[in-house]
């Protein structure tokens, strides 16, 4: 770690303990409201929205001890002798909480606007008492500086709850240091509640992305969906295709180029020639993604074909140097078993180039939660067309099928239509609501910025033949086809 002259601040202090804290409901998520624009109070002044935003290590995993990065629900953690545990002998409210040993777990992420910190903590297993301390940074993870005093670790079964003041303003970011002499002694560490106001400037939800599996070489079995209570609702307000369906996709057999297809989380239209969806529809607001769920990523064909067409299998695209790029993201999806389950059938996949997936697709599906988490709703479709694309071993030149005959893009989009949460939401859409498009090329070398590809609506009707808004007036549907957002 570099040194640098290290600001000096108020001293900080721990102000509450109190002992067996929980969870009011230990399947929900954490939770986080933003938002910049705030409330006005009696006097007309505009006054900062409050956050409460937690960190329950609910959305990643991590099994060993060696120093690793880990993308949670808040952002990317450093896990220095220490892992994501879930053994009986784990103190956890949930699923999973951090095991530490002598070593320390740290933010790679700044927030804005905090006033106090809460940590959950308690004794691993039968270990025997230890001590760690809370450091924070103000430059960005190159000096820290304790917070408060000591902490003694002592009790076991059960987790104590520390708060800490924090009396600073602008960007911090902290690490727990297990600092205790004994180095077979363990905490756990869970429910990490950042408490503030105005715009904290993270991006919550876990991204889309699974460097470690990209194609899959072990086939699993196929399935269906089961629909849920947390489906969006079949029509109206808050429905996958409340603003029209573009290319006029059909429910029936003799449309095997552009079947429609509901899988109940998101409808799409599928090609059985193509053997991937030509679009995807889904609608997102915060009930969505609430992270009751970790990413499953149970790649499975979907049984619900007709038998005559090739059912695209979890491993069709093993050894291919493309991933299985989500059109509805897994992330947009967390509020069930059943939903995440629907993001991971292969009739939601494309072959898409990993940096394209991983990079700039990830970047911008985290952009469209943060606009949720700050009070929005939002309408999504994503596609793909054209054939070719270049991916981690095709430098050489594009790949037009896969060997399994899955064909390879050579562009995929996203539409996006964003609108403050409410009702009457077609009534609602007028020609100042923002429209994000973009498209991208699908090769590898593609830039990390989304915003590089920021197009119109109208662009992409040319590209792909279809109709977008048909449900809006024509007048409003013209003027948000024509808009090119400014991506901020």
């Amino acid at each position: 770690m570099k040194l640098r002259k290290l600001l000096m601040y108020a001293a900080f202090a721990t102000v509450i303990t109190v002992a067996g804290c929980k969870k009011s409901d230990t399947s929900a998520p954490p939770t986080g409201t933003t938002g910049t624009t705030g409330t006005t109070g009696t006097t007309g002044t505009t006054q900062p929205t409050p956050y409460t935003i937690t960190e329950n290590f609910e959305a990643g995993s991590k099994t060993g001890y060696s120093a690793a990065d880990v993308i949670l629900y808040t952002g990317s953690w450093n896990l220095n002798n220490a892992l994501i545990g879930t053994l009986s002998a784990d103190v956890k409210n949930g699923n999973w909480s951090v095991r530490s040993k002598v070593g320390d777990i740290h933010m790679n992420f700044d927030i804005n606007g905090l006033k106090s910190l809460v940590i959950s903590h308690a004794k691993y297993g039968t270990d025997a008492n230890s001590t760690w301390q809370l450091l924070m940074s103000t430059d960005a993870g190159k000096t820290y500086t304790q917070v408060g005093s000591d902490i003694q670790e002592t009790n076991a079964t059960t987790f104590k709850t520390d708060t800490f003041k924090i009396t600073v303003t602008g960007k911090v970011r902290f690490e727990i240091k297990n600092t205790t002499t004994n180095t077979s002694s363990r905490v756990n560490f869970d429910d990490i509640t950042f408490i503030g106001t105005g715009d904290p400037g993270i991006s919550l939800g876990v991204p889309d992305t699974n460097p470690v599996d990209t194609a899959g070489t072990k086939s699993t079995a196929a399935r269906g969906v089961t629909v849920g209570a947390d489906a969006p609702p079949a029509s109206g307000d808050n429905s996958n295709l409340l603003l029209g369906n573009p290319s006029d996709a059909l429910a029936t057999l003799a449309a095997n180029t552009n079947y429609l297809l509901n899988q109940g989380y998101y409808v799409e239209s599928y090609n059985s020639v193509r053997d991937e969806p030509n679009w995807v529809s889904w609608h997102l607001d915060k009930s969505n993604c609430t992270n009751a769920t970790s990413r499953l990523d149970n790649f499975a064909a979907f049984n619900g074909l007709d038998p005559t067409w090739f059912a695209v299998q979890s491993n069709s695209y093993s050894g291919s140097g493309f991933d299985r790029g989500h059109n509805c993201p897994s992330a947009d999806r967390t509020s069930s078993v059943d939903a995440n389950s629907s993001t991971f059938l292969m009739t939601n996949m494309i072959p898409q180039a990993p940096q394209n997936n991983q990079q700039t697709w990830a970047g911008l599906e985290n952009y469209l939660r943060d606009q949720v988490f700050a009070g929005n709703e939002v309408y999504i479709i994503m596609g793909s067309y054209g054939t070719g694309g270049v991916g981690s071993i095709s430098a050489n030149g594009t790949v037009n099928k896969l060997t399994s005959g899955v064909n390879v893009p050579s562009n995929v989009w996203k539409i996006a239509v964003i609108l403050p949460v409410g009702d009457g939401d077609v009534s609602r859409i007028s020609a100042s609501t923002r429209v994000i498009a973009i498209n991208t090329p699908n090769i590898n070398s593609i830039n990390t910025d989304w915003k590089t590809y920021i197009t119109s609506v109208n662009s992409i009707e040319t590209a792909t033949g279809y109709h977008f808004f048909t449900a809006l007036p024509s007048g409003v549907q013209a003027s948000l086809k024509a808009k090119i957002d400014a991506g901020n």
